[in-house]
C-alpha cells in the first residue's frame, strides 16, 4: 500500500481512486501522520463482512450457562462502602 500526501491525493484523486480499484490502496498522510485509507469498495465490503461484530459473536456464542464462572452481584454506586 502506497503512502501519499494529502495534497497530492486531491491533485491526483482519480489516479488514487483507480489505483485502489486495481488493488493497490493509498494511505492518506497529514503532516507526516496517518489518517485515512483508501481501498476500492469491494475491499471494504470484504473487510466489513470479515469479522463478524463483538454482540454477534456474543449472541451466537455456544456457551451454555454453566460455561461461565459464577459471579458476585455487581455493588451499586450509591451503596455507602463504594
Amino acid at each position: 500500500m502506497n503512502e501519499i500526501q494529502l495534497k497530492d491525493a486531491k491533485a491526483k484523486l482519480s489516479a488514487v481512486i483507480d489505483d485502489a480499484m486495481n488493488g493497490n490502496g493509498a494511505i492518506i498522510t497529514r503532516h507526516g501522520r496517518k489518517e485515512a485509507v483508501v481501498i476500492s469498495f469491494q475491499e471494504f465490503e470484504r473487510l466489513s463482512k470479515a469479522v463478524p461484530s463483538f454482540g454477534w459473536l456474543l449472541a451466537n456464542s455456544p456457551l451454555e450457562e454453566a460455561d461461565l464462572p459464577e459471579r458476585s452481584p455487581a455493588r451499586s454506586l450509591h451503596d455507602p462502602q463504594f
